[in-house]
């Protein structure tokens, strides 16, 4: 009896040591890349393992909306600054006129065809109301994100992350990701070192 009660207490301690680490492991991540997403072909994917220390921009995407044609300046940007630690993450939604009602093989086949995406897409998501995604609830949330927080407007919203994790500035839908605000912005988190 007094070994199960050692053994039990010796899982306990155990427990007790991996949910401190699980917990200094979760400190030291940067909050916006604190979450695990899955890709168009259901992997699971730790933004924070992944991605953590590049420059990083989200973008809600559709393949039926007039803003679909950002997909080309979002797929040169990622190509022109990958060398230098800069990534694009593509999440499909639905939300918005019902511009994005594809499956996932059906997206990841209009992006290849349509605009040789090679940059990170995820699959569909919800980025406003109760069923949003925990990444957009953060993204968003006037407690998480205060400076750049509200409800996503339209499809091709983009969010700018810095190498430290920290959301740095936020672009409305008709902003081309190619525009001078947006380079200069991705140019001066990439010369942080």
């Amino acid at each position: 009896m007094k070994r199960l009660s050692v053994a039990v207490l010796m899982l306990m301690g155990l427990a007790s040591f991996m949910t401190a680490e699980e917990k200094k492991k979760e400190a030291t991540v940067p909050a916006a890349l604190n979450f695990t997403v899955k890709t168009l072909d259901g992997k699971e994917v730790d933004l924070a393992k992944k991605y953590e220390g590049k420059v990083i921009l989200v973008v809600n995407v559709a393949s039926q909306c007039g803003l679909t044609p950002q997909y080309k300046p979002l797929e040169t940007l990622s190509k022109a600054y990958e060398k230098d630690g800069f990534v694009v993450l593509g999440f499909p939604c639905n939300q918005f006129g019902a511009q994005e009602p594809g499956t996932a093989e059906e997206i990841k086949e209009f992006c290849k065809a349509n605009y040789d995406v090679t940059f990170d897409m995820f699959s569909k998501i919800d980025v406003n109301g109760e069923k949003a995604a925990p990444l957009y609830k953060y993204l968003t949330g006037k407690d998480t994100n205060p400076k750049f927080a509200g409800p996503i407007g339209w499809n091709f919203e983009k969010f700018l992350i810095g190498r430290d994790g920290k959301v740095v500035a936020r672009f409305k839908p008709p902003v081309s990701p190619d525009s001078e605000d947006v380079v200069k912005a991705i140019e001066a988190e990439l010369a942080k070192k």
